[in-house]
């Protein structure tokens, strides 16, 4: 199945976050709502972008987890990511 016909929806989830002294935001635990938790091995990038497949907008933090690269959003205090929808 590719990306075009697969389906997503938004799913709002748990973070640990570490802020600096300069105010920048870095995630560092997500926790989804299976009660899973994951540390953010490494962010490579952030920018106000909107959400293409499950909309939102807001800050967009592309990260790895688990070595694979992902986004995960921040819109008005609540964080969110693009989930897969099951088959």
């Amino acid at each position: 199945m590719n990306t075009e016909t697969r389906k997503y929806r938004k799913v709002f989830v748990e973070f640990i976050l570490k802020v600096s002294v300069e105010g920048d935001v870095r995630p560092m635990f997500i926790t989804f709502e299976n009660g899973k938790t994951y540390e953010v091995d490494r962010m490579r990038h952030c920018c106000r972008a909107s959400s293409t497949k499950v909309g939102g907008t807001g800050m967009r933090y592309t990260v790895e987890i688990c070595r694979k690269e992902t986004y995960l959003f921040e819109d008005e205090g609540r964080w969110f990511v693009e989930a897969k929808v099951p088959s």
